[in-house]
């Protein structure tokens, strides 16, 4: 039984130690209202259901975000979620930049996003067959209507 409390001990006092390690999120980028993506009522609806928390500006820190080693995890998929993708800066992106997201949505919308230990806590992010389509129809015809401009 002694064996058994100063292990416990232990795991609180390194739990409590590992508070102190933290995975910083840099900043937001600046962005004004203008620099976010504009798209259909519908399609923004499920990317600011679904995308917005991982890429764009406007993350929901829940409580858990605030404890390691939980916080760690989550930190990481915003950083790099903004990294790859920011709904909130779209319009400062490049057309060529633009091209290589939407070609990015199409090919990850059906088996990479949202993650799935994202999914098992935020259930009204799961996407449906019909959401997963919807949004591969929209970025196609966002990719095409960028190619036929190049066109011009």
């Amino acid at each position: 039984m002694k064996a058994l409390k100063i292990a416990i001990f232990w795991l609180l006092v390194g739990f409590g130690l590992i508070q102190f390690i933290r995975i910083d999120v840099p900043p937001a980028p600046k962005a004004t209202p203008a620099d976010e993506i504009q798209a259909p009522p519908k399609v923004m609806a499920i990317l600011k259901r679904s995308c917005y928390d991982c890429h764009s500006n406007h993350t929901v820190w829940p409580w858990y975000s605030h404890i390691a080693p939980v916080s760690w995890e989550v930190r990481s998929h915003v950083r790099d979620g903004r990294n790859w993708l920011n709904f909130s800066i779209w319009n400062q992106y490049d057309r060529a930049k633009r091209i290589k997201l939407y070609k990015g949505i199409i090919k990850s919308i059906d088996w990479k996003m949202p993650p799935e230990d994202y999914i098992w806590i935020h259930k009204n992010a799961r996407l449906s067959k019909e959401d997963r389509a919807f949004i591969k129809e929209w970025a196609q015809k966002e990719l095409d209507r960028l190619d036929q401009n190049s066109s011009d």
